[in-house]
């Protein structure tokens, strides 16, 4: 039985070094000297996901081991702050990805996701009565106060978000800094997803776009992590290399992946009709035998020949 989510050591991050499988099992080596190489063995059933930064090489032995201990494998840029691709294992369950499609699907319940996700962004008591529009007209005054403030704090006048891809060089260092520490905070929550097999594309509040729901769960965090880190680079020179090393220092990065990991299933697992509830449903779950699906019998034994006998 592979240990629980909640129990591992959920996420590792690895760079400069060449993973391989020896007789022990994966290890990561690393070229002290010309003649030295220090070797530190990962303990690959006791981990949720590897994430590789760009100074990795992998071989496919270690990859092979690593989907076989259900280990999702994704490869990020320096600090794991990037998600570029993402290596699922064979016996990953659907598990979440059908509690997100489910849920998404339905009108009813994508709507009772998108206002609790709102909710979770609230520090006070919000009404059970208030609207979604209600909750996203509330979230825009609330992000307003906090330019303001933040703008205070550090000096600054008058600050507008914007985002103009077109005119890049043209914008302000908090806005570079803003859009530079978003990124990276969209690849942690994508290691996250692809952590638990959930798509990244299938939103509850964005929509149209294959990051919608990374787009969902980073709104979570801005707030604490991104703003803070690009009002605080208004004076610098080169705002978005030190939005990504600031954001790097002090995001400490593998404590809010698991985070996120019990954020999210949080919002795919708490009742429509209740508050949030206390998920123990947090093992690694696998799935070593298929089933067919029924719309009237629910699930049906795969391998079996269903064809009718001939009268």
């Amino acid at each position: 039985m592979l240990p629980r989510v909640a129990d591992s050591l959920s996420f590792l991050y690895l760079d400069m070094v060449r993973v391989i499988q020896d007789d022990t099992g994966v290890c990561a080596q690393i070229q002290v000297t010309p003649d030295h190489t220090d070797t530190v063995c990962i303990p690959t059933a006791a981990i949720s996901c590897l994430l590789l930064g760009p100074g990795v090489s992998i071989t496919t032995r270690a990859l092979s081991t690593l989907a076989r201990h259900g280990t999702s494998v994704v490869c990020t840029g320096s600090g794991g702050v990037r998600a570029y691709a993402g290596i699922l294992p064979d016996s990953l369950t659907t598990h979440w990805l059908e509690r997100q499609a489910n849920s998404w699907a339905d009108p009813q319940r994508r709507l009772h996701v998108a206002v609790r996700m709102y909710r979770m962004r609230f520090d006070d008591s919000i009404p059970d009565d208030v609207t979604l529009a209600q909750l996203r007209g509330m979230e825009g005054h609330r992000m307003k106060a906090l330019y303001r403030l933040l703008a205070q704090q550090h000096g600054i006048g008058r600050f507008r978000r914007n985002y103009h891809p077109d005119q890049w060089d043209q914008q302000d260092p908090v806005n570079l800094a803003l859009s530079s520490a978003n990124t990276c905070l969209y690849g942690v929550v994508h290691a996250a997803l692809l952590a638990l097999g959930c798509s990244p594309a299938l939103g509850f509040v964005h929509a149209g776009t294959q990051h919608a729901f990374v787009y969902d769960i980073a709104d979570l965090y801005k707030a604490h992590t991104t703003l803070p880190v690009a009002f605080s680079l208004h004076q610098s020179t080169n705002p978005e290399a030190d939005a990504r090393r600031k954001f790097r220092e002090e995001l400490r990065l593998f404590k809010l992946l698991p985070r996120t990991i019990r954020d999210i299933q949080t919002l795919l697992t708490a009742d429509a009709d209740t508050d949030f509830v206390d998920i123990d449903d947090t093992e690694r779950h696998e799935a070593h035998i298929v089933h067919l699906w029924d719309p009237e019998h629910g699930v049906l034994p795969a391998g079996t020949n269903y064809a009718r006998e001939a009268d």
